[in-house]
């Protein structure tokens, strides 16, 4: 029996495979009964278009226009991963999309190709000399439709900005995304989501901004993707948990003990390790906060700005097959999941062509060439960067700022090899909390707060690091 790409799965019955530990409550700010205790208590209104009765009648009026709509796209970070499949995508839909600016780093050689390909108003790269090879380069092919091209910040911006695009694709790393999103929300852009920063660092500052323009926020990577997509036709109200799963990263498959004994006897092993993914072919900072299982305390940070989830009703589950992208769970204990291969085209696609479902060239899933699916808890010891993503969202304000910093610091010193332990990650992230709660901020959050938290996160872990020896184990 074959399913399609994007099938989704329900699943009634006993929903005892997910437990969950008791956690403090927080007053409720939105009136819809939502979560575990059917009160709302923790939950806060939603970025993306669910759980209320306006998303539903916008869900419903979108889906009765048909497929034969037209978006133009903004891609911030076209020649990177998230933006080339983008790219894919509008190959495969020319009809459907027009691509209006593109965005990217300092590789012009790709850049000039797709300006020549999909003609863009604006061409923006990092740095004044990636823009001037990018110049040189479409001269010398004879490009007809020269684009204004720019560099820098400002060039983010005019990308992220250009009147024409209805819709933005965020699909750069890091802070940097966070003030070319904020102004696309102004000027009431729907926003393709790739990047974490926006809502896992910036979420005290968009989510009022998203409500405030009206605009859609639409996730784009998997398992916040199979969360939306679940919650299409869920009434307000109607969710009950969020179950995001996770493929256990590089050290699913060793104990606690084991992964301990070999970041002391074998930290090259160890290294190498890390930044290899079982089952995703992903970037390597991506890939290591896998092995760390940080990525999916982030991914509950997002889960909770997204979908307006409290914490105590998010939960995480290892599901080293990685077809079952993520679930929710109803009022009446009912779990919807959504399946497909580990395609990152798929949530994309969705993201960009929210609510249609676009006829797509990819490999239906197959259940018997699945054959199997598993699922089991996390091991907390193991994997300490959960708890410290949970009580960094439970903290709120500016925490979440220096949690990702810190994570993004401590991340980049252990790939760049300069002697920090595999279990020195979460020790660094720890003290960078520890030492925020001085300046912690909670009410009237700007950008500013947040950009500054994450510059002193990521100084903060460089100086702890200079007299951290390695770990031996996470205490």
């Amino acid at each position: 029996m074959k399913f399609s790409i994007a099938s989704s799965l329900l699943i009634a019955g006993s929903t005892t495979a997910f437990t969950r530990t008791s956690q403090p409550r927080y007053p409720s700010v939105v009136e819809a009964a939502s979560g575990s205790l059917g009160t709302g208590e923790g939950w806060i209104a939603p970025s993306a278009p669910v759980n209320s009765e306006e998303s539903l009648k916008l869900t419903l009026e979108k889906s009765l226009e048909g497929s034969k709509f037209l978006k133009r796209l903004s891609l911030l970070g076209s020649t990177g991963s998230i933006g080339t499949q983008t790219l894919d995508i509008v190959d495969a839909c020319p009809d459907n999309f027009v691509v209006d600016a593109l965005s990217a780093g300092t590789n012009a050689e790709l850049m000039a190709e797709q300006v020549l390909k999909y003609k863009p108003k604006v061409a923006s790269l990092a740095t004044a000399e990636a823009a001037a090879e990018l110049k040189d380069r479409l001269e010398a092919a004879g490009c007809k439709q020269m684009p204004e091209i720019m560099f820098g910040d400002d060039g983010i911006l005019a990308a992220a900005t250009i009147d024409t695009a209805d819709t933005v694709v965020t699909g750069i790393v890091g802070a940097a995304g966070l003030k070319p999103t904020i102004e696309a929300i102004k000027l009431k852009k729907d926003i393709a989501l790739a990047n974490k920063e926006t809502l896992i660092s910036g979420g005290p500052v968009i989510n009022p901004l998203v409500k405030e323009h009206g605009i859609n926020m639409l996730p784009a990577d998997s398992e916040h993707s199979a969360i939306f997509q679940c919650l299409q036709g869920v009434p307000e109200g109607g969710l009950r948990r969020v179950i995001l799963t996770a493929s256990g990263g590089a050290f699913r498959d060793l104990t606690k003990e084991e992964l301990f004994n070999m970041c002391r006897d074998d930290p090259r092993a160890v290294q190498a390790k890390a930044t290899t993914h079982p089952n995703w072919d992903m970037g390597a900072k991506i890939t290591l906060d896998s092995a760390t299982m940080m990525n999916k305390g982030l991914e509950v940070i997002e889960a909770h700005y997204l979908f307006g989830a409290s914490y105590d009703d998010i939960d995480v589950v290892i599901h080293p097959q990685s077809i079952v992208h993520s679930m929710v769970e109803t009022q009446d204990t009912s779990c919807i999941a959504q399946l497909g291969w580990a395609d990152m085209r798929l949530p994309l696609v969705y993201s960009v062509s929210w609510p249609h479902r676009l006829k797509m060239p990819y490999k239906p899933l197959d259940l018997a060439e699945v054959s199997q699916m598993t699922f089991m808890a996390p091991d907390h010891e193991k994997y300490p960067c959960i708890r410290l993503a949970y009580d960094a969202g439970r903290a709120g304000g500016t925490m979440t700022a220096v949690l990702n910093a810190a994570n993004e610091a401590a991340n980049e010193m252990f790939r760049e090899d300069v002697g920090l332990g595999f279990l020195d990650i979460p020790k660094l992230i720890e003290s960078a909390m520890e030492a925020h709660k001085e300046d912690h901020k909670i009410a009237d959050i700007t950008l500013e707060d947040i950009l500054s938290c994450d510059t002193w996160a990521r100084q903060f872990v460089v100086e702890q690091s200079t007299s951290m020896k390695s770990a031996q184990v996470f205490a």
